[in-house]
C-alpha cells in the first residue's frame, strides 16, 4: 500500500527536498506541495492524503492553522520547522500534530518516521522530547531555588547577533557577508555559541537561546 502525502512548505529549496525524500521511499508518495498558507489550505481541503508535513512559519499566517485544519479531516499532521521552543511546540501539539521534527534532522529519516506515525507512533525530534520531560518534570517538582550566577548564559554582543541572524535561517555564509567577517570567524562564533548552550545543532541552539531569553524571534522567521 501506498501511503499518499502533501506537503506544505515556503522555501522551495526545502520544500523539492521534503518532497524528493517521501518520494524516494517505496510505501509513500507526494499527493500535493504548497507553499503558503492560503495555498495549503486549498491543498488540504481539496486533495485527499493521510499525512500532511506542515512547517510553522508560512510567509502569510501561521502553520498552525493547517495543523487544526487536517487534523480536523482525520489527517495525521507531522510539524517540520526551525521552531523548537515551548510555544510553537505546545500551540502545535494541542491544534492536533503527532509529530514534530527539526528541519535540521537526519532528512533520510523523514520517511521512516511518517511511517512510524501511520503506525501509531509520534516521531519527535530529541532536543524536542527532552525539553517536553523537563516540563512536564518542572510542573510536578517543587519550585526551585533561581540559578546560581555562574550557571547563567551569557552570549557577548557578536554571538548574539550571529545567533539572531542563525534564527532567520541564514546560512554562515550569508552571515558573514552581512557582517563583514570571514566564514571562519562565524563559524567560530557559532562553535562558540555551541558550547555555552551545551548544544550540537543550530535548531537546538536557537531553541536554547530563545527558552532562556537570549534571544527573541523575528515575526518573519
Amino acid at each position: 500500500m501506498v501511503h499518499r502525502v502533501l506537503v506544505v512548505e515556503d522555501d522551495p529549496a526545502t520544500r523539492r527536498a521534503l518532497c524528493d525524500r517521501v518520494a524516494a521511499h517505496p510505501e509513500l508518495c507526494v499527493a500535493g506541495a504548497a507553499g503558503s498558507l492560503e495555498e495549503g489550505r486549498g491543498l488540504i481541503t481539496r486533495v485527499a492524503a493521510e499525512v500532511v508535513l506542515v512547517d510553522l512559519g508560512l510567509p502569510d499566517g501561521d502553520g498552525t492553522e493547517l495543523i487544526r485544519l487536517a487534523a480536523g479531516l482525520g489527517r495525521e499532521v507531522m510539524v517540520i520547522t526551525v521552531f523548537g521552543d515551548d510555544r510553537h511546540v505546545i500551540a502545535a501539539i494541542e491544534a492536533g500534530a503527532t509529530g514534530y521534527l527539526l528541519k535540521d534532522s537526519d532528512a533520510e529519516s523523514v520517511g521512516a518516521c511518517i511511517l512510524a506515525q501511520l503506525d501509531g507512533g509520534s516521531p519527535i525530534s530529541p532536543s524536542i522530547a527532552r525539553r517536553l520531560l523537563m516540563r512536564f518534570r518542572e510542573r510536578e517538582a517543587p519550585a526551585a531555588a533561581p540559578p546560581a550566577d555562574e550557571d547563567v548564559v551569557r552570549l557577548t554582543e557578536r554571538e548574539t547577533e550571529v545567533l539572531q541572524m542563525v534564527s532567520r535561517g541564514l546560512s554562515n555564509n550569508e552571515i558573514a557577508a552581512l557582517l563583514g567577517m570571514s566564514f571562519h570567524t562565524v563559524a567560530s562564533h557559532i562553535k562558540h555559541i555551541y558550547r555555552k548552550l551545551a548544544v550540537s545543532s543550530r535548531s537546538e541552539a536557537v531553541f536554547e537561546a530563545v527558552s532562556q531569553g537570549l534571544i527573541r524571534l523575528s515575526k518573519d522567521t
